[in-house]
């Protein structure tokens, strides 16, 4: 894809007689206007930044997962950049050998100028690159454009200096230390040194690793027009709604299932508890007509049962294994499960809601999961 350079004191607006290095797939190479590039550009161009304008680091994140990673980077890089976070479009890539992820900031109001003054000019961004990160990623590479020098590499650092100070800066980059460049003189402290006739030339060679920074409101589209710059679109919405559709039907077949569970759980505990009874019709009211005959506060037991039979329905993660009531101490008595100890605390906070006293007794774990005693009711 042909690339568009912006020079390195590029200001923070670009106009038609703006010079940048132009590198087309084919025809002439080289410095000229934009005016000029815009008379011969093809539809879609990748555009590369001078790393100056750009702040180059690596950070510890501590989520890979897409929905937080936008947040966890925001709060990573705040405390290394000067510059206020939230103006800053941000864009991380890969990790580094000690887990840390590349990330590239640039200043967000700048890079949207840079797109409207380009897209003015017929200019049809489709990818951004900076110039360092261009570099292939084997121990330390050095690019020496003139007097302008490029490091890049494997390693997190993306700088530019003068290429008279790389003699002090060499001792500072890992080995092994490739350069390449214009200078005839190989510099010193160099495992390799290639002489280039197109430095652009070889920046430009496919990097698949490179840090794209076309993401998020940057993630420019091609000229496309009509109905066709939809499709990508529609078929996200109907893939999302193919998604929820099959998500509820599943949803209700489990819920389907657990009410099952639960009938036939609360029928095997009714034919235990009263195996005289040969017909269920109603098993609520039956269940309350045998409590109400062998208990004399029927009514106390009902309202904690509804209370739990509340909570559960809310959608609380926890099973029952066992329940017991106690008609001389007034308390109900369950034995519950749950996936962690804070569902269980979560389940006794909703149950004391009830103005009932909650007591739960030392939870232990058996597996996956965790088992606890919780009685509500009583003297408390």
């Amino acid at each position: 894809m042909a690339c568009l350079f912006l020079p390195d004191d590029c200001g923070a607006r670009l106009t038609a007689e703006t010079r940048a290095y132009w590198l087309p797939r084919e025809g002439e190479a080289g410095c000229m206007t934009l005016a000029e590039i815009s008379e011969q550009a093809p539809p879609t161009l990748t555009l590369i930044l001078p790393v100056e304008r750009c702040s180059c680091f690596a950070v510890n994140l501590p989520t890979r997962k897409a929905r937080w990673v936008a947040q966890a980077l925001a709060y990573a890089v705040e405390e290394l950049l000067a510059e206020n976070v939230d103006e800053l479009h941000l864009t991380h890539g890969d990790e580094l050998e000690d887990g840390r992820v590349r990330v590239i900031a640039i200043n967000r109001q700048l890079l949207a100028d840079w797109l409207e003054d380009l897209q003015a000019l017929g200019l049809n961004v489709v990818a951004i690159h900076v110039d360092a990160d261009l570099l292939p990623r084997e121990g330390s590479q050095v690019l020496f454009i003139g007097n302008r020098a490029l490091l890049g590499g494997s390693a997190e650092a993306r700088l530019v200096f003068e290429s008279e100070r790389w003699v002090e800066l060499a001792p500072h980059c890992a080995a092994p230390r490739h350069g390449h460049g214009t200078l005839e003189v190989a510099p010193g402290q160099l495992e390799t040194y290639q002489q280039l006739d197109d430095p652009y030339g070889f920046l430009a060679v496919g990097r698949p690793w490179a840090l794209n920074l076309a993401q998020g409101e940057f993630a420019v589209r091609s000229g496309t027009s009509g109905l066709a710059q939809w499709k990508p679109v529609a078929a996200v919405l109907v893939l999302v709604l193919v998604v929820q559709l099959l998500f509820n039907l599943i949803q209700a077949w489990s819920l389907e299932r657990q009410g099952e569970r639960y009938a036939d759980a609360s029928r095997a505990l009714y034919t235990e508890l009263f195996p005289e009874d040969q017909r269920i019709v109603n098993l609520r009211a039956q269940f309350a007509a045998h409590i109400g005959q062998s208990a004399g506060d029927s009514g106390q037991f009902m309202r904690m049962l509804d209370e739990v039979a509340l909570a559960i329905s809310e959608g609380m993660p926890v099973t029952i294994d066992q329940l017991d009531y106690s008609q001389s101490r007034g308390d109900l008595a369950l034995q519950v499960r749950a996936s962690d100890f804070a569902a269980l605390e979560q389940l006794r906070l909703r149950l004391a809601r009830s103005g009932q006293p909650v007591q739960m007794g030392s939870a232990s774990r058996d597996g996956e999961t965790v088992s606890a005693r919780v009685v509500m009711g009583g003297q408390g």
